[in-house]
C-alpha cells in the first residue's frame, strides 16, 4: 500500500433513514476503509453493519454494468445478455410508445421501490419520463409501508410530509408503537446512533415504553415493554384517548388556538373504556390507564408508531390516534415532544401537498393518494381485461415479487405482460421477468444529498458529497437514463421533451431559496456544503406552529370524518376474535428489505430466516425446536424451520421479510445460498388497511401444522 496514494472522502451512508457520515479511503478504484466520520453533527461518529457493506455492494460481481435484454434460447428457457445503451434505450422508447399509441397511457405500469428515495437522481428525474406517462396504473412501496402516515399529515396537517419527528434528545416519555429503531436504525424518523439516545433518555430519568407483540431489540432495550395482540393496536390508542378525556388529561396548551375537533374526537370514544379495549389487545385496563396518564403528566412526552401499527389493516386509524394522543396531551410541537423539521431543501414548500381518492382503481375500487394506486391490486390490474390494463410494467429499484403481498400470483402475473422495463442495478427476483434492464451507476459512482431523510431527522442539517469514484466509460447515472429514456419517448409521441439539468442543479437551487439560503446568514449552497463535506449543523428542531401548518386557516384538522367512520368499522370487526394465529414480520440491522441479501459481510453469522414462536405454544404444538412447519394462510402456503423464543407473545409467530431468493434467472450467488423463504408468499393482498389501501401484512391470520415427511 502507497499512502501517496490514498484518497479520503466523506459520504452519507445511503442505505437506511439514518444518513449517518462516513469517512471513506480508497487506493485507485478500491475501497481500503470505511468508517464514521465523528464531524458529522448528525450521526456524530456512529454507523452499522451497513455502512462497511458499502465496499460489497460497489465491488459486487453480480450487479449488472450494462444493459441486457431478454431472450429465449433453442432450449426454450430464457435468459438476458448484454446490449449497448442505444439499442436498450430504443427497445424501452418503442415499447413504451406502442403501448401508449395502441392501448393509451394506463396501458403503462409503474412501481417503485424502497431504494428509489435514497437516491436522489431517482427523485430528481422520474418526472423527465412520467411526464409524458401520465397513468394511474402507479405504484410504489409506500403502500405496503407508510401511506397511513402520509394520509394522516395530509388530512390533520395540510401536506403529506409533513411529518411530527419524535425529539428524543429532549424527551421524559416515550411511548413506542410497532417500531424497532435499534434494528431499521428509524423510520419515518432519522435519527442515527438511536441507542446511545435512549440509554440517554433513561439515564436522565426519563421512560422509554414498547408496545409490541415481539420483545424486540429495542423492547429489551426499554423501561418496559408491553405485549399487545397484533392488529389491536388501535383499540390500545383509542382506549388511552377516553382515558384522556375522562379523567380530564386534555390538555393542549398553545395548539389549543389552532386545533379543530378535539370535542367530536371525545364523543367518539366515550365508549371506548380500556376495560373494553383490554380483552382485545391482552392489556390490562390498568396498564392502559396508568401509561396514559404517564405520558399526560410527562414534562415532555413522545407517542410514536411505525412499521407494526401503519401496515395492519387499521394502519390510518392507528396513525390519526397517535396525531391524537401528541395533540391532546400539548406535546406536538413542543421540545422533548414531536416537533416538525425546517430543512434546507423544504419538500413540504417545493412540493405538491397531495391528495386523496380522487379515483380508484378498476378492479377493486381501493383509492389513490398522491396519484398512486395501493401495491395490493398491482395483480388485479394487470389481469383484468378492458380498458386501462396494465400491458407494459416498469420498474424502478424494487423487488416487489418479495415485498408485496401474495408474491407469487404477482411473480406468475409479470410474465403475462407484453413487456417489462426495469431500473435496475440487479437481476433479482422481479426483474428476471424484465424483457431489458438498464442499469445505473454505483452508489459511490454518483454524488448524494438526501432530499427526503432530512425532511425527517431530529435536527435540522444539511450534507452534500461529490462522487467517490468517477463513472466510469459506458455507465449511466439514473437520473442520465430517466432524462434520456424521456427524451426518446417524446419523439416517438411528438411531445416536447422536458429540459433535464443535473441533479446537483436542482437542489443548489432549492437550497438557495429555501430558509437557510441566499437570504440568510446561511448562505447554503452546493458550494457551501462542498466546503464542509462532513455537513453542516443547522440546529435543534424547534416549536414551529402554527406558521408551519399546510391546512386551510393553518389549523390542526382531528375530526376527519373519514376516521371517525373507521372508529365503527374498528368496532364491528373486532368484535369477534379467532383462534388462529397471527403472524408479524421482522428486522435485522444487517437488513433492509430484499435488496441486501447478496453481500458477504451482511449475511453472515447465524440463519435469520426462522419462524419465532413462544415455547408455551411450541409445547402446546407437541413441537420441537429445528422442525419444520407449514404455514397456511388463504392465498397459500410455505415451509420454514421453527425456533422457540420467549421474546414472542404467545398466539403470535413472526418471519423476517426480504427473503425468497434462489428462483431461477435471478443473478445473486449469495443471495441465493441464503435463499430464505418470502413470508409475502402468504401474505394477502385482499388484507388491506380500508381506508388507506395500505397493505396489511402484519397480523395475518395463518394456520401451523407439523410438515409432513418427504
Amino acid at each position: 500500500m502507497n499512502d501517496a496514494n490514498i484518497q479520503t472522502h466523506h459520504r452519507v451512508c445511503h442505505l437506511c433513514e439514518a444518513m449517518c457520515g462516513l469517512v471513506i479511503q480508497t487506493e485507485g478504484d478500491a475501497v481500503i476503509d470505511i468508517r464514521g466520520d465523528r464531524d458529522d453533527p448528525l450521526s456524530r461518529g456512529h454507523v452499522c453493519p451497513k455502512a462497511v457493506a458499502l465496499k460489497d455492494i460497489h465491488e459486487d460481481p453480480d450487479r449488472l454494468r450494462k444493459p441486457v435484454k431478454r431472450i429465449r434460447t433453442a432450449a426454450g428457457a430464457y435468459q438476458h445478455v448484454e446490449i449497448d445503451w442505444p439499442e436498450a434505450l430504443d427497445l424501452a422508447a418503442d415499447a413504451l410508445a406502442s403501448t401508449i399509441e395502441h392501448h393509451g397511457v394506463d396501458a403503462v405500469g409503474a412501481y417503485f421501490g424502497n431504494p428509489s428515495v435514497h437516491n436522489y437522481g431517482m427523485l430528481t428525474h422520474q418526472r423527465n419520463l412520467f411526464r409524458h406517462i401520465r397513468t394511474r396504473n402507479r405504484f410504489s412501496a409506500t403502500s405496503v409501508d407508510q401511506l397511513p402516515h402520509h394520509l394522516v399529515s395530509l388530512w390533520c396537517f395540510g401536506h403529506m410530509l409533513l411529518h411530527p419527528i419524535p425529539d428524543v434528545d429532549r424527551t421524559h416519555y416515550f411511548l413506542m408503537l410497532g417500531a424497532n429503531p435499534l434494528a431499521s436504525n428509524g423510520s419515518i424518523w432519522t435519527v442515527p446512533d438511536v441507542r446511545r439516545r435512549l440509554k440517554d433518555l433513561k439515564a436522565r430519568g426519563g421512560k422509554l415504553v414498547v408496545v409490541d407483540p415481539r420483545r424486540t431489540e429495542t423492547a429489551e432495550l426499554a423501561s418496559e415493554h408491553v405485549f399487545i395482540r397484533p392488529g389491536t393496536d388501535a383499540a390500545f390508542l383509542l382506549a388511552m384517548i377516553h382515558v384522556l378525556f375522562r379523567d380530564d388529561l386534555v390538555s393542549p396548551g398553545p395548539l389549543a388556538a389552532f386545533t379543530d375537533g378535539l370535542e367530536e374526537v371525545g364523543e367518539a370514544v366515550r365508549e371506548l373504556t380500556p376495560e373494553w379495549a383490554a380483552p382485545l389487545t391482552g392489556i390490562e385496563a390498568d396498564n392502559i390507564e396508568r401509561i396514559a396518564h404517564d405520558l399526560a403528566n410527562a414534562e415532555a412526552g413522545i407517542c410514536y408508531g411505525r412499521m407494526g401499527v401503519s401496515t395492519q389493516a387499521f394502519g390510518s386509524l392507528c396513525q390519526w390516534a397517535i396525531q391524537v394522543i401528541n395533540v391532546a396531551t400539548g406535546h406536538l410541537d413542543k421540545p422533548g415532544g414531536s416537533l416538525f423539521t425546517r430543512p434546507a431543501m423544504d419538500q413540504v414548500v417545493n412540493t405538491n401537498p397531495g391528495g386523496f381518492a380522487r379515483f380508484a382503481s378498476r378492479a377493486r375500487g381501493l383509492p389513490e393518494f398522491n396519484y398512486e394506486l395501493p401495491a395490493a391490486t398491482m395483480v388485479d390490474e394487470i389481469r383484468t381485461p378492458g380498458e386501462g390494463q396494465i400491458r407494459l410494467m416498469f420498474t424502478g429499484a424494487g423487488n416487489p415479487v418479495l415485498s408485496t403481498p401474495n408474491g407469487r400470483a404477482l411473480d406468475e402475473a409479470l410474465e403475462e405482460l407484453d413487456f417489462m422495463i426495469s431500473v435496475d442495478p440487479a437481476l433479482n427476483e422481479t426483474t428476471r421477468h424484465a424483457d431489458v434492464i438498464l442499469p445505473p451507476s454505483s452508489p459511490l459512482e454518483h454524488d448524494h444529498y438526501d432530499i427526503a431523510f432530512h425532511n425527517l431527522a431530529i435536527r435540522n442539517t444539511a450534507r452534500y458529497n461529490p462522487a467517490v469514484f468517477d463513472k466510469p466509460e459506458g455507465v449511466m447515472h439514473d437520473w442520465e437514463i430517466f432524462s434520456e429514456l424521456g427524451e426518446r419517448l417524446a419523439a416517438r409521441l411528438n411531445l416536447e421533451p422536458m429540459p433535464s439539468y443535473p441533479p446537483d442543479r436542482l437542489v443548489d437551487a432549492a437550497l438557495r431559496s429555501g430558509p437557510y439560503g441566499d437570504d440568510s446568514e446561511w448562505q447554503l449552497s452546493i458550494e457551501t456544503l462542498k466546503a464542509h463535506p462532513s455537513g453542516i449543523d443547522l440546529g435543534p428542531l424547534a416549536p414551529s406552529c402554527p406558521e408551519r401548518l399546510q391546512t386551510p386557516g393553518q389549523r390542526i384538522q382531528l375530526a376527519i370524518p373519514e376516521v371517525l367512520e373507521d372508529i365503527q368499522r374498528f368496532k364491528r370487526e373486532t368484535s369477534t376474535l379467532d383462534d388462529h394465529y397471527r403472524l408479524i414480520g421482522r428486522r435485522h440491522v444487517r437488513d433492509n428489505n430484499s435488496w441486501m441479501h447478496n453481500h458477504h459481510r451482511l449475511m453472515k453469522g447465524k440463519p435469520r430466516c426462522q419462524l419465532l414462536m413462544n415455547p408455551d405454544d411450541v409445547e402446546k404444538e407437541g413441537w420441537k425446536p429445528g422442525m419444520w412447519v407449514t404455514i397456511k394462510s388463504r392465498v397459500g402456503s410455505i415451509e420454514a424451520e421453527l425456533a422457540a423464543s420467549d421474546e414472542m407473545m404467545p398466539g403470535v409467530v413472526s418471519l423476517p421479510h426480504g427473503y425468497g431468493h434462489g428462483q431461477a434467472g435471478t443473478r445473486g450467488q449469495i443471495a441465493n445460498r441464503h435463499a430464505g423463504i418470502s413470508c409475502n408468499d402468504i401474505t394477502d393482498e385482499q388484507y388491506v388497511d380500508q381506508l388507506s389501501g395500505n397493505a396489511a401484512v402484519n397480523g395475518v391470520s395463518v394456520r401451523l401444522s407439523a410438515r409432513l415427511a418427504a
